[in-house]
């Protein structure tokens, strides 16, 4: 790739999510609110024991950063991450489930399967709802996209690198910050917190991020795809 190509691919970026936000014939951001509410949002993230929330900086001077006074000890008895896969909607927090190992296409088919429909029903979206991934390449993927199309769902067109336009990030950001409250000492305690504060996160936070989204698109147009306050 030549010097310029990171911006191109960045410009790239930028014009699929004005494209997606209503640049484009498809216009989605004069679809009305009750299109938004129906919408299932789903993604995944990693939590990590001492974490974001409890991260510790060293100053290093240049070529000094693996002296031992420059590093930080490792923790012998804690650390760790999982990965989690959750959703929501207007309604409230659905289904969240630990994500076991890397995750490939048949397991997210798998987790799929196990928790959109459940999630879909509890939050009562009704027949006419729609379903929102992002382009990561295991959602892409041939097996993937063959097997969303046996299942009918009504699939929401994503721009790729758009997590602005996603407002489970806001919920992810709202369920670290409950869990490192929480100080949890191992990957156990790690995995139940999550679950004990995801369903303890308020339907009005849900309903008001997805009551805004057009404004949320509204403000990606005006940046001309570029990150916003969202």
């Amino acid at each position: 790739m030549g010097p310029n190509s990171s911006n191109f691919v960045s410009s790239v970026h930028r014009t699929l999510s004005q494209n997606f936000c209503g640049l484009s014939t498809k216009s989605h951001v004069d679809k009305p609110q009750k299109f938004w509410d129906s919408v299932l949002w789903t993604d995944e993230t990693k939590l990590e024991l001492f974490g974001p929330m409890d991260q510790h900086y060293v100053w290093r001077r240049k070529n000094k950063a693996y002296e031992e006074k420059n590093t930080l000890p490792t923790v012998k008895h804690g650390g760790g991450s999982i990965m989690l896969w959750g959703c929501f909607a207007s309604a409230g927090t659905g289904k969240l489930q630990r994500v076991q190992g890397t995750m490939n296409s048949l397991q997210y088919e798998e987790i799929l399967d196990d928790n959109v429909m459940q999630s879909v029903t509890n939050l009562r979206l009704g027949r006419r709802w729609t379903f929102q991934q992002d382009n990561d390449p295991k959602h892409t993927s041939l097996s993937t996209r063959a097997w969303l199309q046996i299942k009918g769902w009504n699939i929401l067109e994503w721009p790729s690198q758009s997590p602005d336009l996603n407002p489970i990030e806001n919920l992810w950001w709202d369920l670290k910050k409950a869990v490192a409250v929480r100080k949890p000492k191992n990957v156990t305690e790690l995995e139940a917190f999550a679950h004990d504060e995801w369903a303890k996160i308020p339907v009005d936070r849900c309903k008001t991020l997805v009551s805004s989204y057009a404004s949320r698109l509204k403000a990606v147009i005006t940046v001309k795809g570029c990150c916003t306050k969202y």
